[in-house]
């Protein structure tokens, strides 16, 4: 009697074929994305198994150390010059999740598409608006080129911070470009045509420069 009070309560199992629907809709979910390796999780899969097959299969097994020694240099100064050409890998969900937001707030506009609305902004003598949309362009540039992940609650002038580290010439240009964000946006100070000129300028220099690091270690890397 038991038993049988235990087994009516419990929910009613699905079927085959609601299983495999379940179980699919379960596997499209975005979490299962980022469960995917990556390019370099990939290449040092295959750099893995290349070690391996050296020893394991005898392959390599009258090779001298010193070759087995210029081969693995020569893989590690691939990945450096791959590293400095393309950037730090990206997981896909947070690119998805985070990519979208510029200093808290969402948006999922190009930096083309926030410069464009910033000269628009400006046409019109709406410096405020502009001023915004430009420092975001610059944020959003950073993004794509791999060079600064704008994650949520980092500040203008934090981003300036990191930007000194990869853009030295430009460091003292983009402090002021931040704090004429922060004036506009958050302080209400009202804009100026000079001020979005500032802005605009060090976007321009930013978008022209390579990044001092990533120079650093492609140069490293091809000595």
């Amino acid at each position: 009697m038991i038993l049988t009070t235990l087994l009516a309560a419990l929910p009613d199992q699905p079927d085959a074929d609601e299983a495999r629907e379940l179980a699919e809709r379960e596997l499209a979910k975005h979490v299962y994305d980022a469960a995917q390796p990556t390019l370099i999780d990939r290449i040092a899969l295959a750099i893995g198994d290349f070690l391996d097959s050296l020893t394991m299969r005898g392959v390599g097994a009258s090779w001298s150390p010193i070759v087995v020694v210029i081969v693995i240099a020569v893989i590690v100064a691939l990945i450096a010059v791959g590293l400095a050409i393309w950037g730090r890998p990206k997981l896909a969900n947070r690119r998805a999740s985070e990519s979208a937001l510029l200093f808290g707030e969402d948006d999922g506009r190009s930096a083309a598409e926030l410069r464009a609305d910033a000269a628009s902004n400006a046409a019109a003598g709406r410096w405020d608006e502009a001023i915004v949309s430009r420092f975001r362009a610059v944020a959003r540039s950073l993004d794509e080129r791999d060079v600064i992940d704008p994650i949520p609650g980092l500040t203008a002038t934090g981003l300036a911070a990191l930007a000194a580290d990869f853009f030295p010439a430009q460091a003292a240009g983009v402090r002021a470009a931040a704090g004429s964000f922060d004036d506009v946006r958050y302080l209400r100070r009202p804009g100026t045509a000079e001020m979005y000129a500032v802005v605009a300028e060090v976007d321009d220099e930013v978008a022209r420069a390579r990044p001092a690091k990533l120079a650093f270690a492609f140069a490293e890397a091809s000595a």
